[in-house]
């Protein structure tokens, strides 16, 4: 099973960006979670097209169970 953390962040412009990350500590907090998204707004490094992140939205752990197929 793939799993990722999905954080969304505010931007300037109100609107909503996404930064995923590929296999999370399975055993991560909200406090752990929201100190990051914290970090990462404060280093202000991070941009999408409508501006710089602001501040935190959300976040989320995505599981998918992915099975390939084998193609004769």
């Amino acid at each position: 099973m793939e799993k990722t953390l999905d954080l969304y962040f505010l931007t300037e412009e109100g609107k909503t960006a996404r930064l995923t990350i590929n296999d999370p500590k399975e055993d991560l907090t909200g406090a752990e979670v929201k100190a990051a998204m914290d970090t990462i707004v404060s280093s202000g490094i991070f941009f999408s097209s409508t501006g710089a992140f602001i501040s935190p939205k959300e976040a989320r752990v995505v599981e998918r169970n992915v099975v390939s197929i084998e193609l004769e």
